[in-house]
């Protein structure tokens, strides 16, 4: 009964910003590690960054130092701040826990940059 609900995509320049958030519900989120995946139009959904229940973090390379995944155990959420953003990143990005629980996957959110 997992549940992700992820909000504040939108459009931007090349070198802007975006702030993305996920409301998770349905299973301890405290226990698990939580994940920013994306797809782009024609490609596979590929997994962006991941948060571990402790804190600990892992980027892909094409995202390193540009994006960072943050939780928030008590409201139960997860954040992912971009900066930097290229066309490249354009993709509808989902949340979800690390392993991804394959029957949850939300309706993501769309972030498109463009000049």
């Amino acid at each position: 009964q997992a549940q992700f609900v992820e909000s504040g995509g939108g459009s931007v320049q090349p070198g802007g910003s975006l702030r993305l958030s996920c409301a998770a519900s349905g299973f301890d989120f405290r226990l698990y590690a939580m994940s920013w995946y994306r797809q782009a139009p024609g490609k596979e959904r590929e997994l962006v960054t991941f948060i571990r229940s402790g804190g600990t973090t892992y980027s892909a390379d094409s995202v390193k130092g540009r994006f960072t995944i943050s939780r928030d155990n008590a409201k139960s959420t997860v954040s992912l701040q971009m900066n930097s953003l290229k066309p490249e990143d354009t993709a509808v990005y989902y949340c979800n826990r690390n392993p991804p629980n394959r029957a949850a996957w939300g309706q993501g959110t769309q972030v498109t940059v463009s000049s």
